[in-house]
């Protein structure tokens, strides 16, 4: 079978669909990716990396024209006529979307598409409505209305995402699996923690630093402990998207740095050596998540995690078990769950072990790429 894979750009191809692809190729599948970034160098790594081939195509990844997204969908309908698959599957909105209408356009019914949450637009605001993003999310769904019920069959990550398309939005999709978290593969991340009741005690943060991810609520749980607890730390990993509205402040970054509230050594290559040499992973957001991958990546490691009640989030902690569920926009409970492992230091080491096991029975990418490819039709019957 040949199968064409839509996405964005090559850096979440070869990021967090490397084990998905190998699968494909591994079960006797021809594969093509579709990139917005595609140079020599690129195409050189798809095949020697990954044995497949990589190919160009034009997406306007946060733009509204729509005569661009047309004018974009026509082309790709025409690339997708001349690779003649057999089957195609996107992932992200806007692929999902165009490639949907551009993959019935081309005259073929097989596509599946895959959403890893519904994101930014429909992420509720804590401080009331905001016009342009309640324009946009309308937008959003009356093209979810026209693609997705093209769809062969539609992934999502979480049953909230399920139930609002289905349920709240009325969107025309029979065929909806929830996959749970993308996977890993958990060979990369090594469980070998031991309590050492000596070493200070750090709570660490990994995402883009966006309010709506959480990372101002993590700072401020982080101010109400250092006055009770000045020996614990407090880490921040990942970009600050500037471009990004909810950005944090650089100036009120800065100035928690300097008063050693946190410590910030930007976004870094070796995020899981990181972890591992961190207690309890924190990610307080409020944001659409599909299932955070980030927070796999700590389970994987066995760190116990307080997240957030809301969707995707709550996929991820049994509360009291490996971890703490606290309510969104609440630096208090944050601060009352971190105190929970500060004051009972043997639940670090508990409720990590219960994380690593969730890790292994959730998260293991065969085990998922497995299920997904039976979904989209593509595991043979030997």
């Amino acid at each position: 079978m040949k199968i064409v894979l839509i996405g964005t750009v090559s850096s979440s191809i070869f990021g967090f669909r490397k084990t998905l692809l190998q699968s494909m190729v591994k079960e006797g599948h021809e594969v093509v990716i579709f990139t917005t970034d595609l140079t020599p160098e690129i195409q050189q790594r798809a095949r020697t990396e990954l044995g497949v081939v990589a190919e160009h195509y034009q997406l306007e990844r946060t733009g509204i024209n729509p005569l661009v997204d047309l004018k974009n969908m026509w082309l790709l309908c025409r690339r997708i006529k001349k690779v003649n698959p057999d089957c195609v599957f996107c992932y992200f909105s806007k692929p999902v979307i165009w490639g949907a209408l551009a993959s019935r356009l081309a005259g073929l019914k097989n596509c599946y598409g895959m959403l890893e949450g519904l994101g930014y637009y429909f992420t509720e605001e804590p401080n009331g409505v905001n016009k342009k993003k309640n324009l946009i999310k309308f937008i959003q769904l009356f093209l979810f209305h026209l693609s997705l019920p093209l769809l062969r069959g539609l992934v999502v990550l979480n049953p909230d995402d399920k139930r609002d398309l289905i349920d709240k939005y009325k969107i025309r999709q029979s065929n909806v699996m929830v996959l749970g978290g993308i996977g890993l593969d958990l060979t990369e991340y090594d469980y070998s923690r031991s309590l050492k009741l000596g070493n200070k005690i750090r709570f660490i943060f990994v995402g883009r630093l966006l309010i709506e991810k959480g990372v101002l609520d993590f700072i401020k749980a982080a101010e109400l402990i250092k006055a009770k607890f000045s020996d614990v730390e407090f880490v921040i990993l990942g970009n600050q998207d500037s471009e990004n509205p909810g950005c944090i402040d650089r100036e009120y970054l800065s100035s928690m740095i300097d008063k050693g509230v946190v410590i910030y050594p930007g976004s870094v290559n070796n995020v899981s050596e990181w972890l591992q040499e961190s207690s309890v992973f924190v990610l307080p957001s409020y944001y659409r998540e599909g299932v955070p991958r980030s927070t796999q990546e700590a389970m994987a490691v066995g760190l116990p995690v307080i997240t957030t009640d809301v969707p995707g989030c709550r996929e991820t902690v049994i509360n009291g078990d490996n971890g703490f569920i606290v309510p969104p926009h609440d630096p208090k409970a944050i601060a009352k769950a971190m105190e929970s492992f500060i004051n009972q230091k043997e639940l670090i080491q508990n409720m990590g072990l219960r994380s690593r096991q969730i890790a292994v029975k959730n998260f293991d990418a065969e085990k998922v790429n497995r299920r997904l490819l039976n979904f989209i039709g593509c595991v043979s019957s030997t």
